[in-house]
């Protein structure tokens, strides 16, 4: 056993984005979760037992946020992911008839047609239409930790002078980790890492004993830390802090980074946005708004002369690029561990899923490679967090600054002049919502019903999911939407409880609607006695 570890994260967060249509297509909002299980989510399931099966020691930490979770988990979402391939395949075979004179663009298009009809009868057969289960049976198999997250991923910061609404978020979390994984978790992961004063309290509260922070969070305390981030340290409350590799995954989606190389498949370029509107209208349905068909044929470089991508030249660059990487993370630690009296060192290289297979075509082909190069080679162990609190009250404390890590370090993209006006509405529902927890503390039967469905609205209406999305333009009037839906059916609430009147035609729907969290307790709101 090495004293070097090296702690993978791999966070898979999702919005609340769920459309059901009557002509049976999948709406544009519903292709970016379904690109994300396509091409990264049963993916990494199915990387996982190919390591198992060849017999692979590996520890690995994941942060699959409540949300995915329910997602995953929700019949109508799994047959529409089996429409969506199906669709692919479909479209794929018409690609086939179209480029039946380029021998080397209609191999790209039946590997991928293949790649897709694989999915497809594993998702079926061997998955039945479940990958949650899978998951789990790796968690309980010590070989993944999952890290239990905010309920709707919300930037909790925006928050910290209101309690309710933090526990509210974190008891969720804890919740649903319990509810999908058997265990409520050693740990808490800050969406987007974000930190402010006092939080560690609030964590200490629910018998939380460690998380993960951005390295300005440890590297800008007022009593910095002798080891840097290659080891953890503890609050003043003896919450266990982890620091981050700010390298990863800046190192791999920069301009520069890894994935770059005019290698590897340019995700940005696919058929869907190069062939002519009525080539595609098959595809899309009633839809007017032009979608990735997962038929990509270029690799990196200028759209005009980018060469066609080469599966095998792929292939060979990411296990060089795996191996600098590994070797890289190797050097580090020993350097590290020089410089600790007890001659160990530690590092989280934390990174967001999409990197697997999403923003990088080819990133989950490198990351098990670095999973086999570390398994052969024993040069450092694999390991995650809830192995390293052995020494939790002896570790030397720290007043970890405010930090994140999205934006330029503060999260300030998640909430700028193109976000900044949905925070009034939210705070004050938020607000509204402690109030009502209080006002009716022992509901059942019809109030209770309304209570639980505004509780799961303010809950939704808190995800950063639509603040980010507004701010990077991704479907942004999609998002602003269901915002101002999430917010407007609370107000209906929170006006049938003031007036005491309410359809019950219209709280069914809307359960059935945003059928999230169906175990949820508007109690969670209530303030702490």
């Amino acid at each position: 056993m090495s004293n070097k570890k090296l702690l993978f994260v791999i966070v898979a967060e999702q919005g609340y984005i769920h459309t059901v249509t009557e002509d049976g297509f999948c709406p544009p909002q519903n292709e970016l979760f379904f690109n994300s299980v396509c091409n990264t989510y049963q993916p990494l399931v199915d990387m996982l037992y190919r390591l198992e099966k060849d017999k692979v020691q590996f520890k690995i930490a994941m942060v699959l946020s409540p949300v995915l979770c329910e997602l995953l988990e929700k019949p109508v979402i799994q047959d529409l992911y089996i429409d969506y391939l199906n669709r692919r395949i479909d479209f794929g075979h018409s690609c086939l008839e179209r480029n039946k004179k380029n021998k080397e663009t209609l191999k790209i298009i039946q590997d991928t047609i293949n790649s897709l009809e694989e999915k497809k009868n594993a998702f079926t057969q061997k998955y039945s239409k479940r990958l949650i289960p899978h998951i789990r049976h790796f968690v309980e198999n010590e070989m993944i930790e999952v890290i239990p997250t905010a309920a709707t991923y919300a930037y909790l910061p925006h928050y910290a002078d209101l309690p309710e609404a933090l526990c509210a978020q974190i008891e969720t979390g804890l919740y649903a980790n319990r509810v999908f994984f058997g265990e409520s978790g050693e740990g808490f992961y800050f969406p987007y890492m974000g930190w402010s004063a006092n939080f560690d309290k609030v964590l200490r509260s629910y018998g939380i004993n460690y998380t993960l922070l951005d390295t300005r969070a440890l590297l800008f305390s007022e009593t910095p830390t002798k080891n840097g981030i290659f080891a953890p340290v503890r609050t003043t409350s003896s919450l266990v802090v982890f620091g981050r590799d700010h390298t990863v995954p800046e190192g791999i989606v920069a301009e520069d980074g890894l994935s770059r190389n005019p290698v590897y498949r340019n995700e940005l370029r696919d058929v869907g946005f190069d062939l002519d509107s009525s080539e595609l209208q098959q595809f899309l349905g009633s839809s007017s708004m032009r979608m990735q068909t997962g038929f990509k044929f270029w690799a990196n470089g200028d759209d005009e002369d980018a060469p066609l991508y080469k599966a095998d030249k792929a292939e060979a660059q990411v296990k060089i690029d795996a191996k600098a990487f590994y070797e890289e993370k190797v050097a580090l630690l020993e350097k590290a561990a020089e410089q600790n009296e007890k001659n160990e060192a530690l590092l989280v290289c934390a990174f967001p899923a999409s990197i697997l297979g999403q923003d990088w075509h080819e990133g989950l082909l490198w990351f098990e490679n670095i999973v086999r190069l570390a398994d052969e080679k024993k040069d450092v162990d694999l390991s995650y967090p809830k192995l390293h609190l052995a020494d939790q009250f002896s570790l030397p404390k720290i007043t970890p600054y405010p930090s994140s890590n999205a934006g330029t370090g503060y999260a300030e993209n998640l909430l700028d002049a193109s976000n900044n006006w949905m925070i009034r509405y939210v705070r004050k529902a938020t607000e509204r919502m402690i109030s009502l927890a209080d006002r009716f503390p022992g509901e059942t039967g019809l109030k209770a019903r309304l209570l639980n469905l505004g509780t799961k609205e303010v809950l939704l209406a808190q995800s950063s999911t639509w603040a980010k999305m507004l701010q990077e333009g991704v479907m942004p009037e999609y998002a602003a939407q269901e915002f101002k839906k999430n917010i407007l059916s609370f107000s209906m609430v929170f006006d049938a409880l003031a007036s005491n009147t309410v359809s019950t035609e219209w709280l069914t729907k809307m359960e059935k609607e945003d059928g999230i969290f169906s175990w949820i307790n508007y109690r969670i709101f209530s303030r702490k006695k």
